[in-house]
């Protein structure tokens, strides 16, 4: 799925999420000063500025297939080498990195497994690939509210709980379908308290994502008195599931 919305939509929507998530990714990938390390679907960059506030701007290297977000990306980090390119065709050679992560990606890619081995192939031996995604399968992520409240207006929605990687172990299960190897599972988790039912409700009219697109063009019908009502609901958000695999291509 390629987002093709506005960066600061997308920093609104899921950004909020990541942005507290990167610090998390970036320990359990062991990512030090002196490595060289790819970003992998970067997106508007949140993992991007992690990344480069502990090893620098020229030893990072970041992808994503939106225009709008590697373009914000590469104007908010001026020396990361940004591209364009997806994350089963990567634009770099054998061994090139000392690591590279995917944060909130996999489920994403077109092909996950291509793209993991994408990822261990630019990976030099014995260095890390490590990736997270929400566990939306466990109903532990930050989109369970919305999900929740539209399923009881429409039970045949089709939500993100079936995508790649979004349940408990099926990303260790694409880990090793790639062909990596050591792998590691862990779980993490993010708490975010939004202060209003707006500041919670408004980045979803932005149409990003699978549960933004059902908003804007999925939810039309329902009836005008229908309303969302999230307040009760807690605010602490959690990550289900993270592999990270020591190893990369010959």
């Amino acid at each position: 799925m390629t987002f093709d919305v506005a960066a600061e939509s997308y920093d609104r929507f899921m950004g909020r999420y990541s942005r507290l998530l990167s610090s998390q990714l970036a320990d359990f990938a062991s990512v030090r000063d002196g490595q060289r390390i790819l970003d992998v679907g970067c997106g508007t960059g949140a993992l991007t500025s992690e990344l480069v506030a502990r090893v620098g701007p020229t030893a990072v290297a970041a992808v994503d297939p939106s225009e709008p977000f590697v373009a914000a990306t590469r104007e908010r980090h001026p020396g990361v080498d940004v591209r364009r390119s997806q994350a089963e065709h990567l634009p770099f050679p054998n061994a090139a990195f000392d690591a590279a992560l995917a944060q909130l990606v996999v489920h994403f890619m077109k092909d996950p497994v291509a793209g993991l081995a994408e990822m261990g192939r630019v990976t030099r031996r014995d260095g890390v690939v490590a990736a997270c995604v929400w566990d939306h399968g466990g109903g532990k992520g930050p989109l369970r509210i919305f999900w929740d409240a539209a399923r009881t207006l429409d039970p045949k929605i089709d939500d993100e709980s079936h995508l790649p990687g979004a349940r408990e172990g099926h990303l260790a299960e694409l880990f090793e379908t790639a062909g990596l190897r050591e792998i590691e599972a862990t779980a993490l988790s993010v708490s975010l308290e939004h202060p209003t039912f707006d500041a919670w409700w408004e980045p979803f009219t932005r149409g990003v994502g699978p549960a933004g697109a059902y908003l804007v063009f999925g939810m039309r019908w329902l009836p005008s008195q229908t309303k969302v009502h999230p307040r009760s609901e807690p605010a602490h958000q959690s990550l289900g599931t993270r592999e990270r695999s020591r190893g990369g291509s010959s």
